[in-house]
């Protein structure tokens, strides 16, 4: 597997992952508004951070080729020492799916 592929197998999972934190850092900043508006200010900045860096992942994704099972993959489960899991399903004929802790899906094409 050349470095693009494994590119085309990592993008996803890191798409996943970010779009998991934005909604994290969104629900703070609503938490904080009125205890610490400042802080809930830079939490919305950093929203808006990740969405252009989720753009970015997405068109860097869409460039490579689209996403890409890694050989003898199966859906991959995995908990971050920060207290949630991700869990990740790949679709590489029709996009790819995310699931999340939070219930919420993902889908691209």
């Amino acid at each position: 597997m050349n470095d693009l592929d494994k590119l085309r197998v990592m993008l996803p999972h890191w798409i996943g992952h970010n779009q998991g934190h934005g909604g994290e850092f969104a629900q703070w900043a609503e938490k904080l508004t009125s205890d610490s508006p400042e802080v809930a200010q830079l939490l919305r900045d950093a929203v808006l951070s990740l969405q252009k860096a989720q753009s970015c992942l997405e068109e860097a994704l869409d460039k490579a080729g689209g996403p890409l099972e890694a050989p003898g993959a199966t859906p991959c489960e995995h908990r971050h020492e920060h207290g949630h899991e991700h869990h990740h399903e790949h679709n590489h004929k029709h996009g790819h799916t995310h699931n999340s802790d939070d219930g919420g899906q993902h889908h691209h094409s």
